[in-house]
């Protein structure tokens, strides 16, 4: 897991930020694309990277995801730009010393690729009633959709979020959703839709019920979204508290 440290991207990011000026919880994502046959070997370095997190006390944390398709995403929250250049990872390489450079080449044999970028949360087109969180006990298991469209499309498309989004308050809906907006490092555009649940069977028996609540015209307003859509990835994975972290 490396970050973005070039001190050029930085000015960059600052100077975007004025137009981010009333921006929303924004986060750094770190993207793992693990070999399938390295997958056991990513297990164990990632396990044994995280007990050198809590030994040296790190100041940083984040959230960890794995997806159907071996992905491993790193996700922490960053108050601005700025957060990006910090290195909380500086003073336990010094004290870890060949150690530390050793764990990440055990990292980097596990992946051909490997990317960051930012996304952020999209508090008025999410769908969560009772309040908006992004960690919901006991509901580790996660769908992800990501719809993607094209510069020319970006209003349409979020015009068809918001339909979406008033069905559900107008009929009342039990299945919360997240939304996310794609960020500085995506090479595409793209929202992307988190839905949570206890386990895959919950989660297909939640969607089961919300489709009888929606009822049959809910394709009405969910063409008003992919009629303007490139295309749409849909995934399934869970969190991994194993391998989340938080300094004491």
């Amino acid at each position: 897991m490396k970050t973005i440290k070039s001190s050029l991207l930085l000015v960059l990011l600052l100077c975007m930020s004025v137009s981010f000026s009333n921006a929303q919880q924004k986060y750094l994502i770190h993207q793992d694309n693990v070999k399938p046959s390295k997958l056991m070997a990513y297990e164990k370095i990632a396990k044994e990277f995280n007990e050198a997190c809590v030994t040296h006390n790190v100041q940083t944390s984040w959230a960890t995801a794995t997806t159907n398709d071996l992905k491993y995403i790193y996700i922490t929250p960053i108050d601005n730009f700025a957060d990006i250049d910090k290195r909380p990872f500086t003073d336990m390489a010094k004290k870890m010393g060949d150690k530390f450079s050793e764990m990440f080449k055990k990292f980097d044999s596990c992946y051909d690729t490997h990317n960051d970028y930012i996304i952020t949360l999209v508090e008025d087109l999410t769908y969560m009633p009772n309040g908006i969180t992004t960690t919901q006990e006991g509901q580790n298991y996660r769908k992800w959709f990501y719809i993607y469209f094209t510069p020319q499309n970006a209003e349409k498309v979020r015009e068809g979020m918001k339909a979406v989004k008033d069905l559900y308050i107008s009929k009342k809906s039990k299945e919360d959703y997240r939304i996310y907006r794609s960020g500085f490092g995506c090479p595409e555009n793209f929202y992307l839709v988190t839905v949570s649940a206890k386990d895959e069977i919950d989660g297909a028996t939640k969607s089961k019920a919300n489709e009888a609540i929606l009822g049959p015209d809910r394709w009405e307003t969910f063409n008003k979204v992919l009629s303007y859509a490139s295309r749409f990835e849909e995934y399934s994975g869970e969190m991994r508290p194993d391998l989340a972290y938080s300094p004491k």
